[in-house]
């Protein structure tokens, strides 16, 4: 469990998938958070269904595991607050967060570090260790241990610190042209082909649709 001291000024606080956002793309992050858009394709669809269980408030026991869904967690620390699909209940009183992704079962940073976060909100909150979590791939079906070490936690905090000096500066990165561009749901609205062109002629591109003057 950290122990380190809260961030200094921090913004109102983040919500969780704000991380794993930041983690994939700071760009998208902070089109969402300091610009307010939202954005819709095939992936935002798909990952919906994913959670419309989890996404229902209540428990129920199964084995001797309680388990709690949509449980509302926060951060005062570390100035973030979200809610966790399932987080099980064990009879000796351990918790595992558990996080519903729409794709086959792979390892992603961002992804763990959303989780890391749920598990420090639930260290904060009840006042014990959380060391291990799982997040269950909706195609392949599978679930995925994963162990909040030492790295992870440090990954983690960071991200969320630079969110933080993100909305405090309201600044939101120029784009970085990517492969995995063309998945994100706010691809149409980020245009990377051009916003992340030599700055003449990204300034250039501006200018055409400026209805301004």
């Amino acid at each position: 469990m950290s122990n380190a001291t809260p961030f200094p000024n921090p913004s109102d606080p983040i919500p969780l998938s704000l991380i794993n956002d930041f983690l994939y793309c700071d760009r998208r992050a902070a089109l969402k958070v300091i610009e307010g858009v939202r954005g819709t394709n095939v992936h935002t669809v798909v990952g919906d269904s994913v959670h419309e269980r989890s996404d229902v408030s209540g428990y129920e026991t199964v084995s001797g595991v309680t388990l709690l869904r949509a449980l509302p967690v926060w951060s005062s620390r570390l100035g973030i607050n979200g809610r966790c699909d399932v987080v099980e209940r064990h009879i000796d009183g351990t918790m595992v967060p558990v996080e519903f992704k729409k794709g086959r079962r792979r390892k992603f940073d961002n992804d763990d570090a959303q989780l890391c976060a749920q598990a420090m909100c639930l260290e904060e909150m009840f006042g014990l260790e959380v060391p291990r979590g799982a997040i269950f791939h909706a195609r392949s079906k599978r679930r995925r241990e994963v162990e909040f070490t030492e790295d992870l936690r440090r990954l983690t905090e960071e991200a969320v610190e630079a969110v933080h000096w993100q909305i405090e500066e309201n600044s939101v990165p120029r784009a970085v042209h990517k492969p995995q561009c063309s998945e994100c749901s706010l691809f149409d609205y980020c245009l990377p082909e051009i916003t992340s062109a030599p700055p003449t002629l990204a300034q250039a591109a501006r200018d055409v649709f400026d209805t301004t003057g």
